[in-house]
C-alpha cells in the first residue's frame, strides 16, 4: 500500500461547521470523479499497529484538472479525536492520503441521472457534475437533489440549475419536501440513481425507489462491494 504524505495548502470555512481542506497534489496521486481517500493525521503509523482513531475514508469534491485534493467535512462542537485534531491543522501541516478508489463514476448508459444527497454528502457529487459539463457524452440530463436543513448551501459552481447543459439543481429544507421529490423523481423507471449519505439516509431513500418500482440495478451507492450486500440484493452486485 503506497501512502502519500501531502500539505495543507488552503482551508476554507464553508459554513460555522463545514471546513474544506485543499491539499497538494503528490506526484503520483490520480483519481476519478466520485472517488473516496482515507486521509489519516501524522502519528497514525507510529506504533506497531497503525492508529484507525487517526483515520477517516473522506469523499474527493475536486476534480484533477483542478490540482488539488478537496476534502469537505462537518466539524462539530462535540466531535471525536479525529475532527478535534483536524480542526488544528493549519496551511503547511501535512496529512497522509492512501487507499483512493471511486464506487460512484459516471455512468454512461444514454439515461437521466439524479443525484441524491444530504448536506455535506453534496461533497461526492460535485466531480460527477462537473465531468458532466465537460463531458455529457451519453447522459441524457443530471438532475441533484440534496436535503441541508442549514441553508448554507456548498459548492456554487453545481448550486444552480442550467438549463442550457441540461442540469437540474435543487435543495429542499426537510425531509417531507424532499422524499415527496424523490417520488417524482422516480416516476422515469429508467433513470439512474446515485444516492450519497448516512446509512439511515441511504436506506430510506432505497426503500422508497424500490417502492416506487425503481430495479436495485439502477441505484449506485458510495459503498465497496461487500458493503453493498447490506443494501441491495447481492445479484446486484455479482
Amino acid at each position: 500500500m503506497k501512502i502519500y504524505w501531502t500539505k495543507i495548502n488552503k482551508i476554507i470555512d464553508e459554513t460555522s461547521e463545514v471546513k474544506t481542506y485543499y491539499l497538494d497534489l503528490p506526484e503520483g496521486f490520480t483519481w476519478e470523479e466520485g472517488a473516496h481517500t482515507h486521509m489519516a493525521l501524522k502519528g497514525f503509523n507510529e506504533g506497531d499497529k497503525p492508529n484507525r482513531g487517526l483515520v477517516r475514508h473522506m469523499s474527493i469534491c475536486t476534480m484533477p484538472s483542478e490540482k488539488t485534493i478537496g476534502i469537505t467535512t462537518r466539524i462539530k462542537d462535540l466531535c471525536s479525536e479525529y475532527k478535534a485534531i483536524l480542526r488544528t491543522l493549519e496551511i503547511g501541516d501535512e496529512v497522509a492520503l492512501f487507499k483512493t478508489h471511486s464506487n460512484v463514476p459516471l455512468k454512461r448508459e444514454d439515461k437521466n441521472v439524479y443525484l441524491l444527497s444530504a448536506g455535506v454528502g453534496l461533497a461526492t457529487f460535485r466531480p460527477l457534475a462537473l465531468e458532466y459539463f465537460e463531458r455529457a457524452n451519453n447522459i441524457k440530463q443530471i438532475y441533484s437533489l440534496n436535503i441541508d436543513l442549514s441553508r448554507d448551501f456548498l459548492f456554487t459552481d453545481i448550486s444552480k440549475t442550467t438549463p442550457s447543459k441540461k442540469f437540474t439543481s435543487e435543495f429542499v429544507d426537510n425531509r417531507e419536501d424532499y422524499y415527496n421529490q424523490v417520488k417524482k423523481l422516480a416516476t422515469d423507471k429508467d433513470g439512474l440513481f446515485y444516492i450519497v449519505g448516512s446509512d439511515e439516509f441511504i436506506k430510506q431513500n432505497i426503500d422508497l425507489l424500490t417502492e416506487q418500482g425503481i430495479k436495485p440495478h439502477h441505484i449506485m451507492l458510495d459503498k465497496r462491494k461487500d458493503q453493498i450486500a447490506e443494501f441491495l440484493p447481492l445479484d446486484v452486485i455479482s
